[in-house]
């Protein structure tokens, strides 16, 4: 009987492995000129035209708002206070639970593997490009949250819906412009295949990966069950159950994560200005990496797009439930979304792997020592194995630690692609608790699907479609941003004469 029962166990594992063929081969072939088209390069260059299209928009927002992000962040810290919150405002959760759920969606594994990938490329100053890009990014934050809340639906139940479908179609209308539902459908049909890609099947095929590298190979079926089930119980619930578990869960990522990186920062306090120094001279002049300065630009530049999401526009959905009736308060709590998560956790991962030297250095030339256009690290690996030996060299038990921020982070992430996707859902298919159980069910049922399966293409078209929603937004944005600049003049003339006052 055991034999039979091994013989039925390989056969059924033989099946599994034919259809991830199947359905990877299926996808290569029918979406592959999307990836490309969405991911292909500058002519001449390996830099991705979707990255420069966050990039250039996030600077033009910079200058259009007068640094807004620069000036206004004091009074944003105060929001997130609470300082200024009215019990009575319409809305649902706290500006603090708006800013912890979408931080939930945007730091994720790419803090972890993301940066190591970006500085084992293009070497210690792609660091300083990816703080550039986060520190221009926050004011794409501020201009696509100021619209999620001035544009949102408020029901008679007190529930709110909003983000880039509802100001792209009612702003677009309001100005005259043609088109606006259009682009509104479209960035919700991206919306939804993105969270079931990249915000549910990669985090959950990602966490797997590290349980069992630590645990041992075991069914992945078994990983994507569980969690299913948790995933479930919190989203049930809706945004205020998912904003009650982001306040206490980003915190405790924080904590577990940035607490590691500090106690190695100071157990190595004296190579803290080295490091900064190689982070500066490496920015301009690629310290030997491959494709020197540009190669640590784009590495930089692309880290900080595809790690805190600014321009996309998946951050507005859940800061538009935030109680308030300043649509600008919002945004101004928005922006400290791509600080957080690009300028500090990303720092932190880049600043742990040059200081424990894993970049191997030619003590003769002071460069890099490059092989096949990579860094080569002090055990040859890369992406979150790199960081775990990064963190593993100061401390030893440190993989242990990072099980469980990277289930933290897949978690995190999960719950909020889940809204993220849902909204886009209701705005196709309408408001209901039967459309809703819809979604939530099969946004479940895809948690299973990615810790079992090995769907490349699938999960590289995901990604895809989450990028092609920041080629939407920002398009509107360009459109809208007079009426966000008007919003933001008469809030701060307001605050400036008194008008708005403290609630505490």
């Amino acid at each position: 009987m055991p034999a039979m029962l091994l013989m039925l166990l390989q056969t059924s594992l033989a099946h599994a492995e034919s259809l991830d063929q199947k359905v990877n081969a299926i996808f290569a072939s029918s979406t592959g000129w999307f990836v490309n088209l969405i991911f292909a390069p500058l002519p001449g260059t390996s830099f991705p035209w979707i990255v420069l299209w966050l990039v250039v928009g996030a600077s033009v927002f910079t200058l259009y708002f007068g640094f807004v992000q620069f000036r206004a962040v004091r009074h944003s810290i105060s929001l997130v206070k609470g300082d200024y919150s009215d019990p009575k405002d319409a809305g649902e959760v706290s500006h603090f639970q708006a800013l912890t759920t979408a931080l939930s969606g945007t730091v994720g594994l790419g803090n972890i593997a993301g940066v190591a990938v970006a500085v084992g490329i293009g070497g210690a100053g792609a660091t300083f490009w990816m703080i550039l890009a986060g520190l221009l990014g926050m004011a794409s934050k501020f201009t696509e949250c100021t619209l999620g809340v001035k544009y949102r639906n408020e029901y008679k139940d007190g529930t709110v819906s909003g983000g880039p479908m509802y100001y792209i179609s009612k702003g677009f209308a309001e100005r005259g412009l043609p088109g606006g539902k259009f682009l509104a459908a479209l960035f919700a049909v991206f919306c939804i295949l993105g969270a079931f890609g990249g915000g549910n099947m990669f985090q959950s095929n990602q966490a797997h990966a590290q349980i069992s590298s630590v645990m041992g190979s075991y069914p992945g079926w078994i990983t994507g069950v569980i969690f299913a089930l948790i995933v479930f119980m919190v989203i049930v619930g809706g945004i205020k159950s998912i904003a009650r578990v982001t306040e206490k869960v980003v915190p405790l990522m924080a904590f577990l994560y940035v607490g590691a990186a500090l106690v190695i920062l100071i157990i190595n306090a004296d190579k803290i200005f080295w490091a900064f120094g190689q982070i500066f001279e490496g920015a301009f002049t690629g310290l030997g990496v491959a494709g020197g300065l540009v190669g640590a630009l784009i590495q930089g530049f692309k880290r900080a797009a595809f790690s805190n999401e600014a321009g996309v526009g998946s951050a507005a959905i859940a800061h538009s439930a935030v109680k308030t009736n300043e649509p600008v308060t919002e945004g101004l709590v928005s922006l400290l979304e791509p600080f957080i998560d690009t300028v500090v956790i990303c720092t932190m991962t880049a600043l742990v792997i040059i200081i424990t030297g894993q970049l191997l250095v030619d003590a003769n030339t002071g460069l890099y020592v490059i092989e096949a256009g990579r860094i080569v690290t002090a055990d040859g690996s890369s992406g979150v194995a790199l960081t775990s030996a990064a963190f593993g060299s100061a401390i030893s038990w440190f993989p242990y630690l990072l099980v469980v921020a990277v289930i933290l982070f897949a978690f995190s992430t999960m719950i909020s692609w889940s809204y993220y996707g849902l909204k886009a859902w209701t705005y196709l298919f309408g408001e209901g608790k039967n459309a809703e159980l819809a979604f939530k069910l099969l946004f479940c049922g895809f948690v299973v699907v990615g810790a079992a399966a090995d769907l490349g293409p699938v999960i590289d078209f995901s990604d895809a479609a989450i990028f092609a929603m920041a080629v939407v937004n920002i398009t509107g944005l360009y459109f809208l941003m007079p009426i966000v600049k008007r919003e933001m003049n008469s809030y701060f003339k307001r605050l400036k004469s008194g008008e708005i006052k403290k609630f505490k």
